[in-house]
């Protein structure tokens, strides 16, 4: 009996992850005006990027169907077991939707097993998560147990983020467009983090890009200590070397045992323009 780990699109992955871990990755629906395209399958990153670039207006997203998540579990044998690990629903519909695909499942098919776990974190948090269940699933634990396991993870998940420009979220209207030139002008940065209920809350404020980026780091050790058992995640949106600067000063800092390094996908990426970083960890 096999325990197969779903994921959506709001899942940043480090590369060769779907295939060491053998995923299921349900993809998200990416819009530009009129065209509508599949993360993962009908548009590739770097292409998204470029038509977010040239667009006068973000592009906007909207969750799979709970079809398309009925119609990705029936293609399981039903002996095996399902365990999904779904965007945050405070950001995304996408968790309900895997829930009402489930019981569409389960409705024609009782006897299948399958867990849909709201995960309340986004890009490298789910990649943390999935690399945390995997490893559960590789030691033979239950399902039962993998279950328990995942929901307190989930519970001690911390993700952090900052941008390095405010463009995307003052043209998203996260920001107000006033608020939002006075803040580019004194060149303040955002630090935000996931809240309890998976929404994202702006912690500070800093001035400067390196005062902010040495805050973002500092934070790290407010939340957690005992480096040496934990996994650090980070991913970043089109800006691999400021990615792997952060990622060093990180390392320097503190020492965890393992890292996983990703690019930002479209979802996260929309709003937070190029050069964001993101990482997620577990607290003590």
């Amino acid at each position: 009996m096999t325990i197969h780990l779903f994921v959506d699109g709001g899942a940043d992955l480090e590369d060769g992850m779907v295939d060491r871990h053998q995923l299921q990755v349900v993809p998200l629906n990416i819009h530009f005006g009129d065209e509508q395209y599949k993360t993962g399958e009908t548009i590739d990153l770097q292409t998204f990027y470029q038509k977010m670039k040239e667009s006068d207006e973000l592009p906007s997203s909207s969750s799979p169907s709970p079809n398309d998540f009925y119609e990705k579990y029936k293609q399981i044998d039903p002996e095996d077991q399902i365990l999904v690990l779904a965007l945050s629903s405070g950001l995304s519909s996408t968790y309900e939707s895997a829930v009402i695909g489930k019981d569409m499942l389960l409705e024609e098919e009782p006897d299948r097993t399958i867990a849909v776990l709201d995960t309340r974190t986004a890009s490298c948090g789910v990649a943390l998560l999935t690399h945390e269940a995997a490893g559960k699933i590789n030691e033979g634990g239950s399902f039962d147990d993998i279950v328990a396991h995942m929901e307190e993870r989930i519970e001690k998940t911390t993700t952090l983020f900052i941008l390095k420009t405010l463009e995307n979220v003052i043209k998203g209207g996260r920001l107000d467009r006033v608020k939002g030139t006075i803040a580019k002008t004194l060149n303040i940065k955002l630090l935000m983090r996931a809240a309890d209920d998976g929404s994202v809350e702006v912690l500070e404020k800093v001035r400067g890009n390196k005062k902010s980026l040495r805050r973002f780091v500092d934070q790290i050790g407010e939340y957690a200590h005992n480096f040496e058992d934990k996994v650090i995640a980070l991913s970043h949106c089109n800006d691999e070397e400021r990615g792997k600067s952060v990622l060093n000063s990180i390392k320097e800092r503190y020492n965890f045992k393992q890292s996983l390094f990703m690019d930002i996908g479209p979802l996260i990426a929309t709003y937070s323009g190029e050069g964001g970083i993101v990482i997620a960890f577990f607290r003590d």
